[in-house]
């Protein structure tokens, strides 16, 4: 088709001959009907998308105040100690050993590792009195071989001297007044009863000093003698 012209052969008898064109208002009127169907298709487009929720949330920025710390969890993991567990422990190996001293050893030790870091125990050695499965402990000081040593007792008053035992009949005011539990008073009292009485013929003569009771006595009968 050129030119407008249609082909006599496509239309019917009454419209053959006829030519047609486009004329400006043509053009205008077909332009509104595009712009209106546009238009329309527009609208219905914008409607069918769904309308936004607002956002009542307040912004970040406008929130005052301290911030509220996260609570923390029961099932959080406790904070890493600092604390750096010792990895040398040092024990004090003495008695019948091949090489007494200080040994360093690892935590976690039994005592036979600290026994065998001292070269193992002198032939003869009695090791009975000895925990060997025991873990040692960082400062303590191991006996192989050696009794049990008694634990040590009050510190006597300085100046004064324990004797092991004295004779009640030549014994100096100094020497009962060094016995345990005597003073200058009953120091005196046994050396006025023995100038009375003369000399001690048994120990049991200490009770009739006045002072001395049973539970004197008994304290002191270990350190006096005829």
């Amino acid at each position: 088709m050129r030119g407008g012209w249609i082909p006599d052969t496509k239309l019917p008898e009454r419209l053959q001959g006829t030519r047609w064109s486009l004329t400006p208002r043509h053009l205008a009127v077909v332009a509104l009907v595009l712009t209106i169907g546009l238009l329309w298709a527009g609208c219905s487009v914008l409607r069918s998308q769904p309308e936004p929720v607002p956002d009542n949330r307040p912004s970040p920025a406008l929130v005052t105040g301290s911030p509220v710390a996260a609570p923390t969890s029961p099932t959080d993991p406790p904070a890493a100690s600092t604390a750096t567990p010792p990895t040398t422990v040092v024990v004090h190996v003495a008695g019948k050993v091949r090489r007494p001293g200080l040994i360093h050893t690892r935590p976690g030790a039994r005592v036979a590792d600290a026994l065998a870091a001292a070269g193992g125990a002198l032939p003869g050695a009695d090791l009975t009195t000895l925990n060997l499965a025991r873990p040692v402990t960082d400062g303590e000081q191991i006996l192989v071989g050696l009794p049990n040593l008694p634990p040590p007792g009050p510190n006597p008053t300085p100046g004064r001297s324990t004797p092991t035992s004295v004779d009640l009949n030549t014994a100096t005011l100094d020497q009962l007044d060094a016995l345990p539990g005597v003073g200058p008073v009953l120091a005196q009292r046994i050396l006025d009863y023995r100038t009375e009485h003369g000399r001690f013929t048994t120990i049991d003569q200490l009770q009739e000093v006045p002072g001395v009771g049973t539970k004197k006595y008994e304290d002191l009968k270990p350190h006096v003698r005829i």
